[in-house]
């Protein structure tokens, strides 16, 4: 009786690779406090005055975003700012607050750089931690998109939107069906602003990159349309 012939080995078909969109999602996903992800908090830096109200709203999402100098509530003091991170989205001329990289290892950190569009170099700031690892936000998927939106000519100019804003267009960008609770944007109240106040640290010049007026109105258009919630 003839042997029989093993079956032929038929290669399995290469897996379609990740969009880089793709690579985000499932990251944030990984840090996220529930699955799936149904509710995001992005956590601006503009002064907030005190409210409980506020920060139980702003832990009680799954995921939070918050974004370069940023701050949280801390013991004993009152509360505004809740104490939630899964997610911080930060550029290299960050000026790091306290609580920047603090339990940096138990959070997703997303750099921002549009200005590698232009003029701005690929270097890592050597007082950063050492392991910290993080993930460049694509210029193409996220930066482009929302200075189209905004009207902006980044492709050709030095300009582009304000990290407040890319974390709030990178969490409506990768989960376009969650609930999205802003807070701490004073562009929405003032869009003619020349100077910021901020939670932690001086006062400062508005970049001259950046262009107040058109981020206020994209916010408050999401706002109105009920697409997102506003927490002054």
């Amino acid at each position: 009786m003839a042997a029989e012939q093993d079956a032929p080995v038929v290669p399995a078909r290469p897996k379609a690779p990740s969009s880089t969109l793709d690579v985000m999602r499932d990251l944030v996903c990984s840090y996220a406090s529930a699955s799936p992800v149904r509710s995001i908090a992005v956590v601006a830096n503009a002064p907030a005055a005190p409210s409980d109200e506020r920060a139980d709203a702003i832990d009680a999402c799954d995921v939070v975003f918050r974004c370069n100098s940023f701050v949280l509530d801390e013991p004993g003091e009152p509360r505004a700012h809740g104490r939630k991170v899964n997610v911080v989205v930060f550029n290299r001329a960050l000026r790091a607050s306290p609580r920047v990289f603090d339990s940096y290892r138990e959070r997703l950190y997303l750099m921002v750089e549009p200005g590698r569009l232009h003029w701005e170099p690929d270097f890592r700031p050597a007082w950063w931690p050492e392991d910290l690892g993080q993930l460049p936000v694509p210029n193409r998927e996220i930066t482009l998109p929302l200075s189209h939106a905004l009207g902006l000519p980044s492709r050709d100019e030095s300009v582009w939107a304000t990290t407040g804003l890319m974390s709030a267009w990178i969490a409506r960008t990768l989960f376009p069906n969650a609930g999205l609770l802003l807070t701490g944007f004073s562009m929405i109240d003032d869009r003619q602003q020349t100077e910021w106040q901020h939670a932690w640290g001086d006062s400062c010049p508005v970049g001259r990159e950046h262009r107040i007026e058109p981020e206020g109105l994209l916010l408050q258009s999401w706002i109105s349309a009920g697409t997102a919630r506003w927490l002054p």
